[in-house]
């Protein structure tokens, strides 16, 4: 996160639920204070890169060549077309790729080999 002024405020827990933490900490090597201060960034980064469904259901799934329209540079994934761009740069084949990246309407492939 950014270089804010710190300010505190009072937390109350269960006895239980700060020792688990102390414990986490320690672990850690970190202070309690710093354990917190890591744990909730790390889940407020989470929280704003949210995944698309697209991201969710695609990545890594296998596309065989029977679904990638190389006149019109289109593929069809779960019935819907997709722009696609080849790992690389390369030119598109009429072969089977493998799901890396979605971004919008776009898909990054690579080759299977």
């Amino acid at each position: 996160m950014t270089a804010d002024k710190n300010t505190s405020f009072l937390l109350r827990l269960p006895a239980k639920m700060k020792e688990l933490l102390e414990n986490r900490a320690k672990a850690e090597n970190q202070s309690l204070n710093g354990y917190l201060n890591s744990v909730l960034e790390a889940e407020l980064n989470t929280e704003n890169q949210t995944e698309t469904l697209e991201q969710r259901q695609f990545m890594g799934q296998k596309i065989p060549a029977s679904k990638i329209d190389l006149k019109n540079g289109l593929v069809e994934i779960a019935g819907i077309y997709y722009r696609y761009l080849i790992e690389g740069n390369q030119p598109a084949e009429k072969r089977d790729y493998i799901v890396l990246e979605v971004t919008g309407n776009i898909v990054t492939l690579r080759p299977l080999v």
